[in-house]
C-alpha cells in the first residue's frame, strides 16, 4: 500500500473539498435568485423549473458514466476535465442573456459536475487509506459538501442583495481555478487496472432511464399523467432500465455491479445515502420559500434561519465518525435517519401552526441537521470501504448516484406534493373554483412563493399563504416518513455481520 506524503494529501483534500463546495452551492443557491431571473430574463414558470432542474437532471443522468470513465482513463484526469468544463459553463450561466441559454448552460454544468462528483470519493479512497486519516478526510469532505448545500440559500440571498445575480454563477470560475491548482499539486492519478473496456451500452441505457424518469416527474403535470407523451416516456425509461440491468449482469466489468449488493455494509450504506435525499436535502430548497412567502422574512433573514437547519450538519460529522468506529454502521446510519425523521415531525408541527416563527422552527431544524450530520460521511465511508480499492470509482459512482438520483427525484416529488397540497387547500378555500388550467397555474405560482402574482388572479394573499403552509406541512410529513422507512430498511440490511467480499468483485 503506497503511503502518500501528508502535504500532497492535504492539497488533494483541499481540491476535493473546493469542488464539493461548488457542487453544493450550485444546487441550493439558485432558488434565491429565481424571482430575479423571472424578471430580468423574462422567464416563465416552466423555464424557471428547468433552470432549477437542468443541473440535477444532467448530473444524475451521467454520474455513473463519469465514474466508469474515471476508472478507465484516470480519476485525476476526469476530475480536472470536469472542473474546467464547470468553470466554462458557470461563466456562460453568469453571462446568459436569455432563459434558454441559461438552461443549456445549466445542463453543461450538471454534466461536468457529475465528472467532479464521481471522482471526489474515489480520490479520497485512493489517497487516504489509514482508518483515522480516512475518517478525518471523509469528515472534512462531508462538512464542506454540507456547507455548500446548506448555505447555498444564504449565499444566493447575500449575492443577490449585495451584488447581482450574475455572481451566483461567476463565483465558481474563481473557485474552479483554485481547485485546479490544488488538484495539480496534490491529486495522484489512479485507475482501475481491470477497466480495459468502456461499458458504453450500460452508460447509455442508464443515462436514458434516469433522464426519462426525472424528466417525467418534473414535467409530468404539464404533459398529463396519462397522456400519450408521458406514457411513451415512461415506457422508454423502463425499457432502458431493464436493458441496463440485463447488460450489467452479462458483461465482465460492469459500471454498476449488482453483485456489490451482496455486501451488506454496501447495501445498508446505499439505503442511508438515499434516505438523506428523500428528506433533508431536497427540503432545503423549499424551506427558504416558506420562510420568505409565509413568514415574510427577507432573503438575508431567511438565510440566517436556515443556519439552524444546516449548521448541525457541520458540527456532527466528527461525532459520526467516532460512532462509526466504535459502534459500527448498523448503529450510526439508522440512528441518523431516525433523527432526521424526528426533526421533520417537529417541522411539520411548526409549519402548520398558527404561531409559526423562526423560534418554533429551530428545534426541528436542529434535530434534522444533527441527523444529517450523523448519516452523511458514515454512508460514504462505509460504502467505499466495503468494496475493493480498485473499484473505488464504481463504488463512489453507485453511492453518489444513489444520492443524486434520489435528490433529483425528491426535489421533483416534494414539488409535486407541495403543489398538490396547495391545490387541495385552494379547492376548499375559494368560493368559486377556477378552471383546471388556472388552478394549476395558481398552485405553481404559490408553490414558488409568488403570492403577489396569485392575488392578480383573484386569490387573497392570506389564502395563498395558508395554502402554501398547508403544502409545506405535507412535504415535511413526507420527509419524516421516508427517513423513518429507510432507517428501518438500513437497520434490517445491517442486521447480520457482513459477508466477506464476494470473489466476483475481486478480479
Amino acid at each position: 500500500m503506497t503511503k502518500h506524503p501528508p502535504s500532497r494529501n492535504n492539497f488533494a483534500l483541499v481540491a476535493v473539498c473546493l469542488s464539493a463546495l461548488m457542487l453544493g452551492l450550485e444546487i441550493t443557491s439558485i432558488p434565491s435568485i429565481l424571482p430575479t431571473l423571472e424578471r430580468v430574463l423574462s422567464a416563465d414558470f416552466q423555464q424557471l423549473q428547468w433552470i432549477m432542474n437542468a443541473y440535477t437532471i444532467a448530473m444524475c443522468s451521467v454520474l455513473m458514466a463519469m465514474g466508469t470513465l474515471g476508472d478507465r482513463f484516470g480519476r485525476k484526469r476526469v476530475f480536472l476535465i470536469g472542473v474546467t468544463v464547470f468553470a466554462v459553463a458557470s461563466m456562460i450561466c453568469g453571462l446568459a442573456t436569455s432563459a434558454p441559454l441559461l438552461i443549456a448552460a445549466r445542463f453543461l454544468q450538471g454534466t461536468s459536475a457529475a465528472a467532479m462528483l464521481a471522482c471526489q470519493v474515489a480520490v479520497l479512497s485512493h489517497q487516504f487509506r489509514d482508518g483515522a486519516e480516512r475518517g478525518k478526510a471523509f469528515g472534512w469532505w462531508g462538512i464542506v459538501f454540507g456547507v455548500g448545500l446548506g448555505f447555498g440559500p444564504i449565499v444566493g440571498g447575500a449575492i443577490i442583495t449585495l451584488a447581482s445575480w450574475h455572481w451566483v454563477f461567476l463565483v465558481h470560475v474563481v473557485i474552479a481555478i483554485l481547485t485546479i491548482a490544488f488538484a495539480q499539486k496534490g491529486v495522484e492519478e489512479s485507475i482501475d487496472p481491470q477497466a480495459t473496456r468502456i461499458d458504453v451500452a450500460g452508460m447509455v441505457t442508464l443515462s436514458l432511464a434516469v433522464f426519462g424518469i426525472v424528466y417525467l416527474i418534473t414535467q409530468g403535470r404539464e404533459l398529463g399523467a396519462t397522456s400519450p407523451p408521458a406514457l411513451t416516456i415512461l415506457a422508454l425509461s423502463l425499457a432502458s432500465f431493464v436493458l441496463f440491468v440485463v447488460i450489467e449482469a452479462r458483461i465482465a466489468r460492469p459500471m454498476f455491479d449488482f453483485r456489490a449488493f451482496r455486501v451488506r455494509h454496501f447495501s445498508g450504506a446505499i439505503l442511508g445515502s438515499s434516505g438523506m435525499n428523500f428528506s433533508f436535502w431536497p427540503f432545503v430548497i423549499y424551506l427558504p420559500i416558506y420562510l420568505q412567502a409565509v413568514l415574510g422574512y427577507d432573503a438575508i433573514a431567511a438565510g440566517m434561519t436556515v443556519l439552524g437547519y444546516t449548521l448541525p450538519t457541520i458540527v456532527a460529522p466528527p461525532l459520526a465518525e467516532r460512532l462509526l468506529i466504535s459502534r459500527g454502521p448498523r448503529f450510526v446510519i439508522p440512528l441518523g435517519l431516525f433523527t432526521i425523521g424526528a426533526g421533520f415531525i417537529l417541522l411539520m408541527l411548526a409549519t402548520t401552526s398558527d404561531h409559526a416563527s423562526w423560534v418554533t422552527l429551530v428545534p426541528g431544524c436542529v434535530l434534522a441537521g444533527i441527523g444529517l450530520g450523523l448519516t452523511n460521511t458514515p454512508v460514504t465511508n462505509t460504502a467505499t470501504a466495503a468494496l475493493p480499492p480498485e473499484r473505488g470509482g464504481m463504488a463512489s459512482g453507485m453511492d453518489m448516484s444513489a444520492r443524486m438520483i434520489s435528490l433529483a427525484v425528491n426535489i421533483a416529488l416534494m414539488g409535486f406534493i407541495l403543489s398538490s397540497g396547495v391545490t387541495a387547500h385552494l379547492a376548499q378555500a375559494l368560493p368559486a373554483l377556477p378552471s383546471d388550467a388556472v388552478l394549476r397555474a395558481l398552485a405553481d405560482m404559490i408553490s414558488a412563493g409568488n403570492l403577489a402574482a396569485s392575488e392578480t388572479l383573484g386569490v387573497p394573499i392570506a389564502v395563498a399563504r395558508e395554502a402554501l403552509a398547508h403544502g409545506i406541512g405535507r412535504v415535511t410529513l413526507y420527509g419524516a416518513l421516508c427517513a423513518w422507512g429507510l432507517a428501518l430498511a438500513s437497520f434490517v440490511v445491517f442486521g447480520r455481520p457482513p459477508a466477506s467480499r464476494p470473489e466476483t468483485l475481486q478480479h
